[in-house]
């Protein structure tokens, strides 16, 4: 399945985090990223994320800025106003406990206010290029669908993934499986007539596709 959804990905668009991730895999950029995705769409992160990183993209660079100011540069993200105090209180953090870098450990990721599961793992992964599985509402569902697990919620499927998933498929499992289900396997009403594996998926819970 994951071969599969390899060779179609070219043809997809790219998520957000991936491109951002891409440019030069600063784990800080990352980091600011997840917090700006949050409940927030792919064409709305990006183009926040690049007005905010072309005016900060260190912590004490972004301490600079006003709260008003990070609020303007990434307007209209869901919930700007709180983003923007998580944003400068997650660098007030990184600079008093880690002298300014993002730690590459999940456990310590988890220490900062405003970094849930799905934020540590992505920068684990996108940031350092190290095991983890981040489960965001994609990965969830696209995994429950396909039948490989049988959970009822992100954290039970991250569970599920790191007792089953073989290792070496851990770091880009959550950005394939994002990118196919904005594409391809939306929640509501999939493509399934132009699925790379249709034929080896479950379709739990389908009950209109396209």
């Amino acid at each position: 399945m994951i071969a599969r959804l390899r060779r179609t990905r070219p043809r997809w668009n790219a998520t957000a985090l991936a491109l951002i991730a891409e440019q030069d895999q600063d784990p800080f950029r990352v980091l600011v990223a997840c917090i700006l995705s949050l409940r927030t769409q792919d064409t709305t992160t990006g183009p926040a994320a690049a007005r905010l990183f072309a005016a900060a993209d260190t912590p004490t660079a972004m301490l600079s800025l006003a709260t008003r100011a990070i609020e303007r540069l990434i307007y209209p993200v869901g919930f700007y106003r709180t983003k923007a105090r998580v944003i400068q209180g997650l660098c007030r953090d990184l600079l008093e406990r880690f002298g300014g870098h993002v730690p590459d450990d999940i456990d310590a990721l988890l220490t900062l206010k405003g970094v849930g599961r799905k934020t540590a793992n992505l920068v684990v992964t996108m940031g350092y290029g190290k095991p983890g599985i981040c489960v965001d509402t994609h990965v969830h569902r696209i995994s429950n669908r396909l039948g490989y697990v049988r959970t009822r919620d992100p954290d039970a499927t991250e569970t599920a993934l790191r007792e089953r998933l073989p290792r070496r498929y851990w770091i880009g499992y959550n950005d394939l499986l994002v990118a196919f289900g904005q594409n391809v396997c939306t929640p509501v009403s999939p493509r399934c007539s132009t699925c790379p594996v249709s034929a080896l998926c479950r379709k739990v819970g389908v009950t209109t596709a396209r």
